[in-house]
């Protein structure tokens, strides 16, 4: 499929290339994307940005190689003028807290498509109140959260219940979400974040972004979320059918606040009405425990971790001693060897109730920051190439479609959804 015709220099910027997740986002690119595309490396050495192409040119002397762009984030002008060379931007330059502001903003106003692999919600919440208005005004589809959080949740989500309305011919009601199987190690960006967020934002602004729904378009009714026992919410272990014993999730905030949106921006986008998941949706995601005392410990280490983060500053301090420092990461051949599994269930919205539910399984071989410039990739690639019909705003994953699942499937991000009896 021919890229549609655009008149900016580039078809895709990568901004952070030299970084741990850049890196592996330029080889997703080198290896899935048209050897024809128009794309740049953007970072702020030079030096390193020549290191990227040189790579790019031994492994694949085919295609056409990426220019070099240096950026200064904390001059306006010049980022302006660099996100004005490109139709679609990645960036990959987190904590996103800390240095993501002004590039979602020059995207924003200049309408250049944005993509970003950011698990802060509360910040993309912020971005939400301070530049939609602008990304409606401007055309730009801005896409943040779209790696490993929080499309795999997100993606999953809509195909289930996309098979309910289709094969059922309803809504969705509840939705369980399972990391049923995890191997893998955080990288560098990722402890950094989970260690700076507590320094952004304040616990009250973390509360507010966490309550159901905050980042939907339009509220949301009673209950919003699954309701839970007790007991499930002092020990967090409970027994999911199809998905069996699980724990509190460790993304299970983040995922939630962008799937919830998307349930939102379903029904408030007009080319998406018809797949609104329905009124009476409610969503939770869990993380698969062998057994009731391994359930309880994750729960309570997540609990007490948080706590400690939150409210304890040396303890970060201490924690960044011994963790990889941002653009460092686990050894890429170790990451081979990695993998991630998702399972979900979903329940048919009818009355009287259903018998029928609907399962998915989802999983990716290899390294789950490979997988996110996998999707980083995937997702350029779609609005390069798709009419998919969205005005400026800022979407979510599930918001891209069919020919974004169709993509991320042929690239490894394997998913199977079928109905199944009670």
């Amino acid at each position: 499929m021919p890229i549609q015709k655009h008149d900016r220099r580039y078809d895709v910027l990568v901004l952070g290339a030299t970084g741990y997740t850049g890196r592996l986002t330029v080889q997703q690119i080198c290896e899935r994307l048209p050897t024809t595309l128009k794309w740049a490396v953007a970072g702020r050495s030079e030096s390193k940005l020549r290191g990227v192409v040189d790579d790019c040119r031994q492994v694949h002397p085919d295609r056409l190689l990426p220019a070099v762009e240096t950026a200064n984030l904390n001059d306006e002008l010049q980022l302006r003028s660099l996100v004005k060379k490109t139709k679609v931007l990645i960036t990959t330059v987190g904590p996103y807290s800390l240095y993501g502001e002004p590039v979602f903003k020059a995207c924003a106003e200049t309408g250049t498509h944005y993509l970003d692999v950011t698990g802060e919600f509360p910040w993309v919440l912020r971005m939400i109140e301070k530049y939609e208005t602008a990304a409606k005004t401007s055309g730009a589809i801005m896409l943040p959260q779209i790696g490993i959080e929080s499309a795999p949740a997100d993606l999953c989500t809509w195909l289930m219940a996309k098979s309910i309305r289709e094969e059922l011919g309803c809504g969705t009601g509840e939705v369980s979400m399972c990391i049923q199987n995890l191997k893998s190690s955080p990288s560098g960006g990722t402890l950094a974040t989970a260690l700076s967020i507590f320094d952004v934002f304040s616990l009250k602004e973390l509360a507010a972004a966490a309550k159901p729904y905050a980042s939907s378009p339009i509220p949301h009714p009673e209950p919003a979320r699954p309701r839970s026992s007790l007991a499930s919410f002092l020990f967090g272990v409970r027994h999911v059918p199809h998905l069996g014993l699980v724990t509190t999730s460790v993304a299970g905030s983040t995922d939630a606040s962008t799937v919830e949106r998307t349930w939102g921006l379903l029904s408030e986008t007009e080319s998406r009405r018809g797949e609104f998941y329905g009124p009476r949706f409610v969503w939770a995601e869990y993380f698969r425990t062998r057994n009731l005392l391994s359930g309880v410990a994750v729960h309570w280490a997540l609990a007490v971790g948080a706590t400690l983060l939150a409210l304890t500053p040396p303890f970060r301090w201490l924690i960044e001693k011994f963790v990889f420092r941002p653009g460092e990461g686990p050894e890429l051949e170790d990451a081979k060897n990695e993998l991630i599994e998702y399972r979900g269930v979903a329940t048919p919205d009818t009355q009287p109730a259903s018998q029928k539910r609907v399962i998915c399984r989802a999983h990716y071989e290899g390294s789950m920051y490979y997988m996110t410039g996998m999707f980083l990739a995937q997702a350029a690639l779609t609005l390069l190439e798709d009419d998919v019909a969205l005005g400026g705003g800022i979407y979510t994953p599930a918001c891209l479609g069919q020919g974004f699942v169709d993509r991320c499937n042929a690239a490894g991000f394997k998913t199977d959804v079928r109905l199944v009896d009670h």
